[in-house]
């Protein structure tokens, strides 16, 4: 199926002579607008709401919302949580900014207003990239520039996807924080490592630092069970004390792992050198290792 394509970028929608030329501020009936199926929030929290629906009552609208026109009537592109408050409290019409945007540009302006306003929770920024990428082509690049941050953040959030529904779950409710979940994508395919390994967390109330080094505990074992007879026979021995694991090589895992925020495991040869594995989990998180490893490399000023 062909990609629907952009039209304007976000930039002339938001600046210049096309936003004089597309954008009117009109009281328009709340029964005439329809909200945003490219909405990226997905959840409204309840007091809050309840809260903005008594500032409505005793002030207004402040602030106008942004809609465009859809055929006989009006959708929302930002600012439904306004909508939904106005209509509880009694309101008729609503002052709207009314924009000529076309889907992709409706979702990256709900986008760029709902993250500066902190209101999406790392899920649905996730899909709200997914959306970008999958129906309108964009790449992973043109949506950091469009939403204002790094590609490696834009690779990282669309990666919480990868996670089980139990773990998204515990993220959308707040029991776990984005750092955590990003620890347990170092499990996956291993689900009752991470199904214990998350009520852990959420029951001793463990920081992300401490999830991250259960992670690398948990993870250990299955190394030693997937490694050559020989490689497996070296973890066995450090496990019992006869080998002792080399500090200076444990360091350099950690300060590899930290550089690149990837799973490393550096393996000595018994005579001269070793082997160095870095663990990536998919195309984009390989690209985002090389990239990382390329700066790395580059001479400092």
């Amino acid at each position: 199926m062909r990609k629907r394509t952009l039209g304007r970028g976000l930039s002339d929608l938001l600046s210049g002579e096309s936003l004089t030329q597309s954008r009117a501020v009109i009281e328009i009936a709340l029964d005439e607008l329809e909200p945003n199926p490219f909405q990226p929030r997905q959840a409204m929290d309840e007091d809050g709401l309840e809260d903005l629906t008594v500032s409505i009552e005793n002030h207004g609208v402040l602030q106008p919302i942004l809609v465009r026109r859809v055929g006989a009537g009006y959708q929302i592109v930002a600012g439904e949580r306004r909508w939904r408050a106005a209509r509880r409290a009694g309101l008729t019409t609503i002052p709207c900014l009314v924009q000529d945007a076309g889907d992709a540009q409706a979702l990256e302006l709900a986008m760029v207003e709902n993250l500066q306003r902190d209101d999406l929770n790392p899920l649905e920024a996730a899909r709200g990239y997914r959306l970008l990428m999958d129906d309108f082509g964009l790449t992973q690049d043109e949506i950091a520039q469009k939403v204002g941050k790094s590609r490696s953040a834009i690779a990282n959030t669309l990666r919480l996807l990868d996670l089980p529904d139990e773990v998204q779950g515990r993220l959308r409710a707040g029991e776990i924080s984005e750092g955590h979940a990003r620890a347990l994508l170092a499990l996956a395919g291993r689900t009752e490592d991470m199904a214990a390994l998350l009520q852990r967390i959420v029951e001793e109330g463990c920081s992300v630092r401490e999830t991250e080094r259960l992670v690398r505990e948990a993870i250990a074992p299955r190394d030693a069970e997937s490694a050559t007879e020989e490689e497996a026979v070296a973890v066995t021995r450090r496990a019992t004390g006869d080998i002792v694991r080399d500090p200076h090589i444990a360091a350099a895992e950690q300060r590899l792992q930290t550089a690149l925020a990837a799973k490393v495991v550096i393996r000595p040869s018994a005579k001269r050198g070793g082997v160095i594995h870095i663990r990536y989990y998919d195309s984009n998180d390989l690209e985002r290792i090389v990239e990382s490893l390329g700066a790395l490399a580059e001479p400092s000023d």
